[in-house]
């Protein structure tokens, strides 16, 4: 292998190196909203199927006297999808 060719590799692993980066900077995926069962798993620290407001974090404590439509202090399964849901946000750039 010559010096051109060598060089020519190397151009080409950094120009794809750095579209691959470009890419996964993006957020590729668009993510999909949780599931109750997944808040239950992460955030339900006394393991009653039920989510109080001590248990809560992010939107969902922001929104908790929404959600809580029964007022008991726990955001229940049936709450929490009938919950409304947060606006998408406007992707700038596009």
């Amino acid at each position: 292998m010559n010096f051109k060719n060598i060089v020519m590799v190397a151009v080409f692993c950094l120009a794809f190196v750095s579209y691959s980066n470009a890419q996964s900077d993006r957020g590729g995926e668009r993510k999909e909203p949780p599931t109750f069962a997944k808040l239950i798993e992460e955030m339900d620290a006394n393991e009653d199927g039920k989510l109080s407001e001590d248990e809560v974090k992010g939107p969902l404590k922001e929104n908790f006297s929404t959600i809580d439509t029964d007022e008991d202090g726990f955001i229940t399964e049936k709450e929490f999808e009938d919950a409304p849901k947060p606006e998408r946000k406007e992707r700038g750039g596009r």
